[in-house]
């Protein structure tokens, strides 16, 4: 049987359709790959003072990325840049800048918020401000007895933080100025054992991270200003430092996934205030 030409171009042309039809089912389609799983571990250690920040963002990023194990703990600030320089851990959590003896080991800051300080006493202690002097004076133990202050009779016992603290380290340089404290004071290893530690203690002051302040201590005014976010805003309350996620070389993988979770718009705007931190974008 014979075929016209009309008839075989018609055939050729159903043929190149069908033909195209195929291949962009068999691949042809110009969509992205989908996003491989972030997964893995990421550990990070240092500032106590963080710790409030960081729990709900790793509560928050695991719900997110379920194939992720985040570990954090405590231990001070240059204990988590020493440990992410030697590689225990991925991140170091930290109060204070890279000192000069860290700064050619190829640290890359990662600033996520701001942490005011509050000194706070036992609720015992009648005085409910200090000038700057005044507290210098009690850090350096020049000054032991509340009623040096305006206070009632009543020794001062000084409950603070080791010398592997960024807490402590802020405080030396925002408030002492470069006098040394005394070493007549009891040592704890973090901000929640400093809390628990003046609120057990009649007498008792020392300096806690803003997160940690409750009702079982008393906030002391600093120069007459009280501890507001308002008043860290607008510098007229100057206790306070930037926090730093510092990893060896630039982040990557889940650890640079948990970082950028924790500058994210939606962390910033959610966990920060409410944890008693300031965002970094709220500092002028």
């Amino acid at each position: 049987m014979k075929f016209s030409t009309k008839t075989k171009i018609a055939a050729l042309v159903s043929a190149l359709v069908l033909t195209t039809g195929l291949l962009g089912g068999c691949g042809g389609s110009t969509k992205e790959p989908a996003t491989a799983e972030i997964q893995g571990t990421v550990t990070a250690s240092g500032s106590t003072a963080l710790l409030p920040l960081l729990k709900p963002a790793q509560e928050e990023f695991q719900k997110k990325n379920n194939k992720v194990t985040v570990n954090i703990s405590g231990g001070g600030s240059f204990t988590g840049m020493n440990q992410v320089v030697s590689g225990a851990v991925n991140i170091g959590n930290s109060d204070v800048a890279v000192p000069d003896e860290l700064k050619d080991k190829g640290l890359v800051d990662h600033q996520v918020a701001v942490a005011p300080f509050v000194f706070v006493v036992n609720p015992s202690v009648t005085v409910d401000n200090l000038t700057q002097q005044q507290y210098v004076d009690i850090l350096t133990g020049k000054i032991t007895n509340w009623k040096e202050v305006g206070g009632k009779d009543e020794k001062i016992t000084i409950i603070h933080r080791a010398k592997s603290s960024g807490s402590r380290a802020t405080i030396a340089d925002i408030v002492l100025k470069g006098a040394a404290f005394t070493d007549n004071a009891v040592i704890q290893d973090s901000n929640g054992a400093v809390r628990a530690g003046i609120a057990s203690t009649p007498g008792a002051i020392g300096y806690i991270d803003a997160a940690y302040v409750d009702n079982t201590v008393k906030g002391l005014a600093y120069n007459g200003v009280k501890y507001l976010p308002e008043n860290v805003i607008n510098k007229t309350y100057p206790v306070y430092a930037y926090e730093h996620m510092y990893t060896k070389g630039e982040a990557d993988g889940p650890v640079k996934a948990f970082i950028d979770y924790v500058l994210s718009k939606e962390f910033q705007e959610t966990y920060v205030e409410k944890n008693g931190f300031l965002p970094i974008t709220k500092m002028k």
